[in-house]
């Protein structure tokens, strides 16, 4: 007999996906317009959500988030950080700022395979983990903005190291964030 209820899973779980995906576009969004003082340069929360949506969503639906995030941000919506006020869509991610976005995939999905594999089971093999996704932001971020600016410009004092310590204080954050969350659904 022909079970109603399993032939709708398959898509029911395909838009139960794109539903996680698109909440997490929102909250890329969200932690983008989020600005924390900070020496030498104000941080946004970006980097700490892709991680936290990396660890919680696993590496398809944490990367598709960001896809989506970027997606909103080339049709022109005012979804990162500092735009309008620094122009919007395709000139904004055009700008030095273009290559980092890229990263953002890589490192959604890299949490994701980390989480998959039980790293975020402890906070000793989630701190390594989420500092290694986010330091995947750096190679293509830091690729274009030499790109961008010229590579005789001193391009890692733009573009890296105003960003290690709060990159290291956010992949705390996610670690931390994510191994309560594995605790929490474990009990």
């Amino acid at each position: 007999m022909f079970d109603t209820a399993t032939a709708s899973t398959p898509a029911r779980r395909l838009a139960r996906g794109l539903a996680l995906a698109f909440a997490g576009s929102l909250l890329l969004t969200a932690s983008a317009k989020v600005s924390v003082p900070f020496y030498p340069v104000p941080m946004t929360l970006q980097t700490l959500a892709l991680l936290v949506l990396g660890f919680t969503l696993g590496p398809r639906l944490g990367a598709l988030s960001v896809i989506l995030y970027l997606a909103q941000g080339a049709a022109g919506l005012p979804v990162f950080a500092d735009t309008p006020a620094k122009g919007i869509g395709l000139a904004y991610m055009t700008g030095p700022t273009g290559g980092y976005l890229l990263g953002f995939i890589a490192s959604a999905w890299l949490a994701g395979i980390f989480a998959a594999r039980g790293w975020t089971r402890s906070l000793w093999r989630a701190l390594p983990a989420s500092l290694l996704a986010q330091a995947v932001v750096f190679v293509p971020g830091l690729l274009w903005l030499g790109a961008v600016i010229g590579f005789d410009k001193p391009v890692l004092a733009l573009g890296l190291y105003p960003f290690i310590i709060g990159g290291i204080v956010k992949s705390a954050l996610a670690a931390a964030i994510a191994v309560a969350l594995v605790r929490a659904r474990a009990r």
